[in-house]
């Protein structure tokens, strides 16, 4: 009783320092998956410009293979930063990761086209690429573990929600926005020659915020007491790749590797399915964009505290059943209209669904990972999982043969991703309240 009384002392955090980590965390998540999503809003041309071909779907599926390999460096970027966060504390971390990230971003911008360096342009795309990759998976880190450590037991559940999900709500409506004015000064063909440019310059923005944001962040009071005590071990990453924790990390990747897909077949590939399939033009899409990530927080935030409700193994489940039947269905049925109406009802449906998936992922892994090794543990486990999931966007773009063929990949795809989705939910343990 007198350890659970000082823990509880120890722990306890201010009104002022679960704002400012609350903030923090879903800012500086927010911001780096603004940066991420900058390429996805504006694929076809950056397929056009640096892997051209005669057939659009293989420059989409180009395009979202150096998606993927950003995503494949992100465990690095999660060992090398976690590691970091374990011994030395989540702010540092997080500060070098969110500047790293929009520089690495506004890069982009700066870079040349096929038509002006051939072979080299393709090349020092995708090596900006592994850099930003890099930096993100640190982000990841320390964005996932500050927040949901600093908050009262009660609304951890739903911290999981806003900083996961709602950081990519906020991101993508960050996204959106950009993508819509930048449209609105760029027409035609000059959004070929400037405007993608000008949406990476965008990026540098995140490094700005992220010095001023993140100055007035103090340390999780849980890894405070961690460091007071002595008692982490002094190379967090090894311990965590010895048992029982790999295979406790094994484990995770069902379901991470699950919601990712979700997440990269719903609100990755939102934005090129209305372009290319619903031919909506970019005005009409970045709204309904705008409108999608709007319904995104919606989601993260009820389907985060509903794990705190019912318990984070039965929110997977009923999530899982619901987005095997719904998710497929909804894509078929968006494919078949052109009514403007439909098209918004079916596109803020996948959006809800795709994200509520992940939305309790995130205190999932926390709960799974002592403190010693929790930005390590949830770093990889959510980075590994959604680097896994986010190929699948390059998947079905090779899959489907053809513009038509985009719907029934897509409906394939997803109803395999939340099958593995619902294996996991079924194997791993209630974890809910046993963060420690």
């Amino acid at each position: 009783m007198a350890v659970t009384a000082e823990r509880t002392e120890v722990t306890a955090s201010s009104n002022a320092q679960i704002i400012t980590a609350t903030a923090a965390s879903v800012l500086g998540w927010s911001l780096d998956l603004f940066d991420l999503f900058i390429l996805l809003y504006v694929a076809p041309v950056v397929g056009r410009l640096f892997f051209p071909s005669d057939l659009p779907t293989l420059s989409l599926a180009a395009v979202y293979a150096s998606f993927a390999v950003t995503l494949l460096m992100r465990p690095v970027g999660s060992a090398v930063f976690g590691n970091y966060a374990d011994k030395h504390g989540r702010k540092g971390a997080m500060i070098v990761a969110v500047i790293g990230v929009g520089l690495a971003t506004a890069a982009f911008g700066l870079l040349p086209t096929v038509a002006q360096a051939g072979a080299a342009a393709p090349v020092l795309f995708l090596v900006l690429r592994l850099i930003q990759g890099v930096f993100v998976g640190g982000v990841v880190a320390s964005t996932h573990t500050i927040g949901t450590e600093s908050v009262p037991p009660r609304w951890r559940g739903m911290m999981s929600g806003v900083i996961g999900a709602g950081g990519a709500g906020i991101g993508a409506l960050l996204a959106s926005v950009a993508f819509l004015v930048t449209s609105a000064i760029f027409t035609g063909d000059s959004f070929d020659i400037w405007g993608w440019r000008c949406m990476f310059f965008a990026g540098v923005l995140s490094s700005v915020l992220g010095v001023f944001i993140f100055n007035a962040l103090e340390e999780s009071p849980i890894w405070r007491e961690m460091d007071r005590s002595s008692s982490g071990p002094r190379a967090p990453l090894s311990t965590l790749f010895s048992a029982p924790h790999a295979a406790v990390l094994g484990i995770n990747l069902l379901i991470t590797a699950g919601g990712g897909a979700g997440y990269y077949l719903t609100s990755g590939y939102m934005p090129t399915f209305l372009k290319v399939v619903n031919q909506v033009p970019n005005s009409t899409a970045s709204l309904l964009l705008i409108a999608g990530s709007l319904i995104t927080i919606v989601a993260a935030v009820s389907i985060g505290h509903l794990s705190e409700m019912i318990g984070r193994k039965r929110t997977f489940i009923l999530v899982g059943l619901l987005n095997v039947v719904l998710l497929p269905a909804c894509y078929l049925l968006l494919a078949q209209t052109q009514d403007l109406a439909m098209i918004t009802v079916y596109s803020l449906a996948i959006a809800f669904l795709g994200n509520a998936g992940y939305a309790p992922v995130l205190i999932f892994l926390n709960e799974r990972f002592p403190t010693a090794v929790r930005a390590s543990g949830t770093g990889l486990s959510w980075n590994i999982g959604f680097a896994l999931g986010g190929t699948m966007p390059t998947f079905v773009s090779l899959a489907s043969g053809s513009v038509q063929g985009i719907p029934m990949a897509l409906a394939i795809f997803l109803a395999a991703a939340f099958v593995i989705y619902l294996i996991g939910a079924l194997i791993v343990p209630e974890t809910k309240g046993q963060m420690k």
